[in-house]
Order: structure tokens, then C-alpha cells, then sequence
């Protein structure tokens, strides 16, 4: 007898309890697969338990074509002043950094509406600001809405986390790395490929490799202008607020590669330390914060009316 035939035999000799066991079996495990995969699909949170820690795995929503919503314009009606772009990092389902039951979404929006408020205040410069509110808002946005409105400069304001090393702390600036920045002028070029204005230079070939070099060109001259910002953030905070030993560092952060607007992501210290999130968390400790942000934007500003 063949073994087809014997397995044939034996699933034919089941019973009928059996058989719903085996059904049963199917799906448990089925069911639990299902829910990740749609929850994965509609971009939501999944806990991850691990170690006796909750792990969080974020997934993007998928891309959707819709209308990008732009923010409102706060400060001077004058189209001709320069317009910075508050991005407050994280929000809505998305928490961020979670230090002693304080969540980075909170600490970020709150010093942005601090800077926002700052800025408006004192006059002279347009300010828009990527959320208001506890909202979530695709990462790929952020720098997506500041180009949108043709922004001058862009800031995202983060908190950072060092897990168990509550030791570590102070506030660190980064920009976009050389090799992202040239990765992310590849790929704005390949998508764009037709006609587009960076940094006032129509870019209309239909030649990609002279596009590809046109908006190069153009994304140095935006890493430039980004890296001259982080000095004057750097320069302005000196004596005010609390730096990380390694005050500067350039890494591939997605929502600093748009190639047109100078962009830094600034991260304002660890909720995991208890003296940075005394400073973050309170009304003086962002007001600093606010201060010193606001005066390297206007000294930013006045160097490039200046040139």
C-alpha cells in the first residue's frame, strides 16, 4: 500500500470530533495572524510584549493620493517675510519617547506653540506649524507641507530617550547626512523629473542626468544654510540650556530631506532624565527653550537678507 494511500485511509478513519479539533486548531492560529495583518494594513499600534516591556511596532498608513491640508500662516500678512515651518514631532496615535509616564508628543507640541508664540509675538516673521494638536500626521508630510508653502526654514522639534541610562542627557541638533542628502536628491529628481523650482532655479530638462545634478546642487546649497542654523542654535543656546556632549550630528532622518528648505531636527534633551524633563515639562524650562530657538531663526534670517 502506498503512503498516499495510507494517509488517505487514516484521514479518512478520523472522527468527526477529531476533524473539529483539527479545525479548531486552524483557526487559533489563523485568527490572531489575520487581526495583525489588517491591523499592519490600517497602519495601527501593535504591542509587543516583550521581556516584561511593551514594545510598540509603527507602521505607516499606506500611501494615499488626497489633497495635502496646509496649515494657517500666523504673524505679518506680507508674503515677502520669511516663513518658518514648526514641525511638532510625533502626536495623535503615535506617543514618541516615553519617559516616567511623560510622553515626547507632549513635550514637542508644547515648546513648538511656545517658539510659535515667541516668533508672532516679537514680530516680523510668518510662522506655520505642521499640527496644533494632539494629531497624527504621515511622517513624508511634515517636510511635504513646509515645501508646499515655500517655508524659508523648517524645525522639528523632538525629545529623546535613553532607556535605562537616565544619566544621559542634553539637547542635540541634527542634519541631513551628506550621503542621505545625496540618496534623497536622487530620488526627489527621479519623482519629480519635469518641472520644478528649487532655490529659484527653474529645473525643466528632460534630461534625468541634468536634473539629478540640478537638484544636487541645489540640496547642497540647502545643507549649507541647514548646517549654519544648527551652529546658530548651538551659538544662541550656549549658557541658556543643557547641550549632549555631541551637540551635532548629521544622520538620515526622513523628514529633513526636502531639498529646497534648509531643515534641522532639533532634539530638546531625554524624558528618561530627571533634570531635562523638569526643564521640559514646565512653563520656564520651554520658554527657554523658546527663546533661544526663536533668536537663532531671526538671526538665521537677518544673515540671509544680509547676503
Amino acid at each position: 500500500m502506498s503512503r498516499n494511500h495510507i494517509a488517505e485511509v487514516d484521514h479518512n478513519n478520523l472522527s468527526s470530533d477529531e476533524m473539529d479539533l483539527r479545525a479548531l486548531t486552524v483557526l487559533i492560529v489563523a485568527i490572531p495572524a489575520l487581526m495583525v495583518g489588517g491591523a499592519m494594513a490600517m497602519g495601527l499600534i501593535i504591542p509587543v510584549p516583550e521581556v516584561g516591556r511593551d514594545y510598540v511596532q509603527r507602521v505607516d498608513w499606506p500611501d494615499q493620493e488626497q489633497a495635502l491640508s496646509l496649515p494657517d500662516v500666523a504673524g505679518p500678512d506680507d508674503p515677502d517675510r520669511p516663513l518658518v515651518v514648526i514641525d511638532a514631532g510625533h502626536g495623535g496615535r503615535d506617543p514618541g519617547a516615553i519617559g516616567a509616564g511623560v510622553q515626547e508628543k507632549d513635550i514637542t507640541l508644547a515648546i513648538s506653540l511656545a517658539l510659535r508664540d515667541e516668533l508672532v509675538r516679537d514680530g516680523g516673521v510668518r510662522v506655520a506649524m505642521t499640527r496644533e494638536d494632539d494629531r497624527f500626521i504621515v511622517l513624508a508630510e511634515r517636510p511635504e507641507i513646509a515645501r508646499r508653502l515655500e517655508a524659508d526654514l523648517f524645525i522639528s522639534i523632538h525629545a529623546d530617550s535613553a532607556g535605562e541610562l537616565s544619566q544621559v542627557s542634553g539637547a542635540t541638533i541634527y542634519t541631513l547626512s551628506n550621503e542621505a542628502s545625496s540618496e534623497a536628491a536622487a530620488r526627489f529628481a527621479a519623482r519629480e523629473n519635469a518641472v520644478d523650482r528649487l532655490n529659484g532655479v527653474l529645473v525643466e530638462s528632460e534630461n534625468d542626468a541634468v536634473n539629478a545634478i540640478l537638484v544636487e546642487l541645489s540640496q547642497q546649497v540647502t545643507q549649507d544654510a541647514a548646517t549654519e542654523f544648527a551652529n546658530l542654535i548651538q551659538r544662541e543656546g550656549m549658557g541658556q540650556i543643557r547641550f549632549h556632549p555631541e551637540t551635532k550630528r548629521s544622520a538620515a532622518l526622513a523628514v529633513l530631506r526636502a531639498p529646497d528648505v534648509p531643515a534641522v531636527l532639533f532634539e530638546s534633551g531625554f524624558v528618561t532624565n530627571q533634570g531635562d524633563r523638569a526643564r521640559l515639562t514646565t512653563e520656564a524650562g520651554r520658554a527657554v527653550y523658546a527663546r533661544v530657538l526663536s533668536q537663532a531663526i531671526r538671526v538665521f534670517f537677518a544673515r540671509r537678507v544680509e547676503t
